[in-house]
């Protein structure tokens, strides 16, 4: 195995049973990284961010993660060609920068260079936000969290559809209780745009009260609208549920596992023939 293989397979870390620096390293960079959101977010505090030792302590620590999120970007951008997905030199690398995760990684360091070259507060103020993309790097780590992204792309097309039947639930509803409330309640109900906030909030079961229908028609409709915002919140968290129960399922049945490459999974016939084809060798 050589060196540059060696670092891909220690920061790939995969939840396939592997141990050892591979382990160590991941669940270092998960704690920084976790550790980082959190000093992120106690920041904001008013009363932390105005003490001398507190604030110099952020800075200190947000300095250290930045360190370590920026060698470990360019490890990963150097070693990536090991993935077949990223092989042919710099173009497989380039494919990786502007991967999902190659944008991850570089929205989690680029606020903080950024900021050395800018004074401008109001774009500083815009590029914290990104700090939070640091976060989404548990993902990577996290096995739990991985199988929610599985069943999400495995049932995307039954979710796009389900999300494209309600906005356009949400778009007709809004129309026909403007026409509805509008002569009533012009300050409102004063445009079809301003009255899909209605719509999300019924359809949401949310019910502020700073906009509702007073007129009978209004309100016989609002009910059909909010009986039918119930029905069609359900079909999305319902083929999530079950797809989420399969993909648990799934390698308790199989006995397989998910390629660390592609992600692709594994039966247990195929693994086998894997298995022994390397003992031939």
């Amino acid at each position: 195995m050589t060196f540059r293989k060696r670092v891909y397979s220690t920061l790939e870390f995969s939840s396939i049973g592997r141990r050892g620096l591979s382990l160590y390293i991941n669940v270092g960079l998960v704690t920084v990284i976790v550790l980082n959101s959190l000093a992120i977010i106690l920041h904001t505090v008013p009363e932390l961010a105005q003490h001398p030792l507190y604030n110099s302590l952020f800075q200190d620590f947000e300095i250290f993660s930045v360190f370590i999120f920026t060698i470990e970007y360019f490890l990963r951008i150097w070693s990536c060609p090991e993935n077949p997905r990223y092989k042919g030199g710099w173009r497989g690398r380039l494919r990786y920068l502007f991967s999902f995760w190659g944008i991850i990684d570089f929205l989690a360091i680029f606020p903080f260079y950024f900021t050395l070259f800018s004074s401008e507060f109001g774009i500083i103020r815009i590029l914290r936000v990104f700090r939070l993309f640091r976060l989404f790097r548990v993902t990577r780590y996290a096995h739990a969290l991985k199988l929610i992204r599985d069943v999400i792309v495995e049932h995307k097309e039954e979710l796009l559809l389900c999300f494209s039947f309600i906005i356009f639930t949400l778009l007709i509803s809004s129309s026909v209780m403007y026409y509805l409330e509008h002569s009533v309640q012009p300050e409102r109900f004063k445009s079809i745009p301003a009255t899909l906030w209605w719509g999300v909030i019924t359809m949401t079961t949310t019910g502020y009260g700073d906009m509702y229908p007073v007129t009978a028609a209004g309100k016989f409709f609002g009910g059909i609208v909010l009986i039918a915002g119930i029905a069609l919140f359900a079909l999305p968290t319902g083929i999530i549920a079950s797809g989420f129960i399969e993909q648990i399922r799934r390698p308790k049945r199989n006995k397989g596992i998910r390629c660390p490459h592609c992600n692709e999974w594994i039966d247990a016939q195929t693994l086998k023939h894997i298995h022994k084809s390397e003992k031939e060798d």
